[in-house]
This record gives C-alpha cells, structure tokens and sequence, in this order.
C-alpha cells in the first residue's frame, strides 16, 4: 500500500467515526465526533494537496509544492480548535445547570414533526398557500405597486 492510500483509509475512518460520534446524544460524544471530523478534515486537506515538492528555497521553480492547501488546512484547524472551546463552554454550562450532557428530546418538537409527517404522507405541497407569509416567494407581492404617473 502506498502512503496516500493510508492516509485515504485514515481519513474515511475518522470521517464515518466522527460523523457516528456527532450523532448521539452526549454533548461530549459530539464534542468527539466534531473534533474527529475537523481532522479528518485536515487529512483530506493535505492528501489533495498532492505530492510532495521541494522547498520554495531553491534554484528552480518546477517540482515546488502548492502552498495553498496547507493554508487551508491550518485555517481549519483554527476554526476547529474555536467551534470546539465554544462546545465545551456549552458542555459546562449544561453539566453545571443539569448534571447531564445529554440533550432531551423536545416533546412539543416530536408531536410537530409526528403531526407534519401524517398529514403530508400524501402530497408535500398539499398545504401550500401563496398567500400566507411563510409560503409567500416575495413579500412585495402585496403591497401598492407605484403607478407611472407617481414616478414622473
């Protein structure tokens, strides 16, 4: 196996770990599963990045790596290491509120999306009303449209 090749298997592992992680209940679960996935971020980062070149230092141009990608890859890891303090600030706050990090289930939340997936078993769009301000396209549509001696 080439190098490469592990570092696809290593990144699709994290990828579908993280992405398991994130799915549960526990906060800090999810807290694994987000720093998971900025990593396997990275690695993908850095696999496409290619091949690697010589230093920018040298005596030729050809064969010099792209330094964009490895750009990229620190700017995810400052965005991950931020979205990561602010989760275990979330985490605190919870454990110290509650004494649990799991998130409940909203039952008014179930009872909507019970009550939506019976009525709209038949046809998604049955209820729709242009009219009606959620399902409007644009919210001018109802008001006075200027006449061409106003704009004179």
């Amino acid at each position: 196996m080439t190098i490469t090749l592990v570092l696809v298997i290593a990144m699709a592992v994290l990828f579908s770990c993280g992405v398991y992680l994130l799915l549960e209940r526990s906060l800090t679960r999810m807290l694994l599963g987000f720093l998971l996935l900025g990593n396997s971020i990275n690695l993908l980062l850095l696999i496409m990045s290619g091949a690697a070149g010589r230093p920018p230092i040298g005596k030729t141009a050809e064969g010099i790596t792209d330094p964009l990608p490895q750009a990229f890859a620190l700017t995810a890891i400052v965005i991950t290491f931020a979205v990561s303090a602010f989760l275990l600030a979330l985490i605190h706050r919870s454990w110290k509120l509650s004494r649990a990090d799991e998130v409940e289930v909203d039952e008014a939340d179930a009872a909507i999306g019970r009550s939506r997936s019976a009525d709209h078993d038949d046809d998604p769009e049955a209820d729709f009303d242009p009219k009606s301000p959620e399902d409007a396209d644009d919210p001018h549509d109802g008001a006075p449209q200027p006449t061409e001696e106003a704009s004179r």
